[in-house]
């Protein structure tokens, strides 16, 4: 078979690419490789989901899935990705299961596995639940599971309680005279979000946060923010918050409406930490995808930037082989690891207000730090990412962009982890250049990919 992890684990059109036939297999294959770490006892999974429809039959399928390999599945329901992933280590289970298609439209889902303690796949554990599904001996047969044996499917009390309280506890101060209009995109933190910030003491308008499994991500969330950019003004607050459909990216914009990007929130958060002395090693890891601007502005800081591959997983797996303690993505994916094991976008939007209410000081002031060049990005659909990503006429466009922009810009063009997409990033010194530049390439991209 053909790799099916992508960038963030399974992903496609519910019932066509992502069928509940697959996603049992995904539950089976992650049981033989995952639940043995639970030892002798039985293998306990922790299920969530975001509130599309689709996920109501494929987490009938993951838990009958697991249940069929005697793994026990506690169904958590609509919960943040990060939320999943915390009750995962809370719980002591053996993994986790969480069934979201994240900023995806609504006929798409997908599937994201944790290990032990929440913490997100590395390759190999990926490449070990593909070999077994493709091994003959996973097949149905007579010898799985019977009687007492078979997994059982129990539903969680209360299951966002200890989540919450686990923010809670994140919070160095309280958030009292913040007001805050938060987007939740019809996700799964439309009830988790809004909670949160109330409980860390912020006046809290909440949009966008009536799921009727639909219309997730429908022109709201993080990909619009010109929806919670308009009810900042509207209702005169001093930031709007906007999540994806699961809720582990987190973007803002300030009291005038203005964007503060992923780039910008790592600035704010990195100094906020430099302050406290509580950035290890004075290093922030972020992608390749980051502006230069944020690179000028933390090397005037005098904090360090590791760099990774797109993806908060590659930005985990980098804080955790050097012990940093934030990184994160453009797109919003920002990770505390001493406060969570994956992006976390409430615990994101709460650190932002802290560093607000610490400091006395707007956002807008906040992230004035950072001055981002400009970036144009395209999304050129194609047939076949991989091989249109490395043509050679692809290859040569690339190499005469970079030595046309020489050390005031940068070219980034890259396969989507996710969809069958090439991604054209390009970065100048004025945004018509960039926008030229980009749209050459990608030109080329979408001829080769036709």
């Amino acid at each position: 078979m053909g790799r099916l992890f992508g960038t963030d684990g399974v992903r496609g059109l519910a019932n066509v690419d992502l069928t509940p036939a697959l996603a049992l297999e995904i539950a089976r294959a992650a049981a033989r490789v995952l639940g043995p770490s639970a030892g002798d006892g039985r293998a306990v999974a922790v299920v969530g989901r975001d509130p599309r429809a689709s996920g109501e039959m494929l987490e009938a399928a993951v838990c009958a899935g697991l249940a069929a390999s005697g793994v026990d599945a506690l169904r958590v329901g609509v919960l943040p990705t990060p939320g999943v992933a915390f009750l995962t280590a809370h719980h002591g289970a053996a993994f986790g299961v969480m069934i979201s298609a994240s900023h995806n439209p609504m006929p798409d889902n997908g599937i994201k596995l944790f290990a032990a303690g929440g913490h997100k796949l590395p390759d190999d554990l990926e490449a070990q639940i593909e070999s077994a599904m493709a091994d003959p001996a996973s097949a149905w047969t007579a010898t799985g599971p019977v009687g007492s044996d078979i997994g059982r499917v129990v539903d969680a009390v209360d299951p966002a309680l200890p989540y919450l309280a686990h923010l809670a506890q994140t919070v160095p101060t309280r958030l009292d005279g913040v007001t805050v209009v938060v987007d939740c995109a019809h996700g799964a933190a439309s009830a988790t979000a809004p909670q949160a910030y109330r409980d860390a003491g912020a006046r809290v308008i909440a949009i966008n946060a009536a799921p009727d499994g639909l219309n997730i991500n429908d022109r709201c969330g993080s990909t619009h923010l010109d929806v919670v950019a308009a009810a900042v003004l509207e209702h005169g607050a001093d930031l709007g918050l906007a999540h994806d459909g699961d809720a582990d990216r987190c973007l803002a914009v300030d009291h005038t409406g203005a964007v503060v990007d992923g780039d910008a929130i790592l600035a704010v958060l990195a100094l906020a930490m430099k302050d406290s002395g509580s950035l290890a090693s004075d290093t922030l890891v972020a992608t390749v995808m980051s502006n230069l601007g944020l690179h000028i502005a933390m090397r005037s800081a005098g904090i360090t930037v590791r760099t990774t591959g797109v993806g908060d997983r590659y930005v985990l797996e980098e804080l955790r082989s050097g012990s940093f303690s934030l990184g994160g993505e453009q797109s919003g994916h920002v990770v505390l690891p001493s406060f969570a094991t994956t992006g976390d976008g409430i615990l994101t939007g709460l650190a932002l207000m802290a560093r607000m209410a610490t400091t006395g000081r707007s956002l807008a002031e906040l992230a004035s730090v950072i001055t981002a060049l400009p970036q144009v990005l395209i999304n050129v659909p194609v047939l076949d990412k991989h091989s249109v990503a490395v043509a050679e006429s692809v290859q040569q466009a690339v190499l005469a962009a970079e030595a046309e922009l020489g050390e005031q810009g940068r070219v980034l063009l890259r396969p989507s982890g996710t969809e069958q997409l090439v991604r054209v990033m390009v970065e100048a010194t004025t945004e018509p250049h960039a926008k030229e530049v980009a749209g050459r390439i990608a030109d080329i991209v979408g001829a080769v990919g036709r």
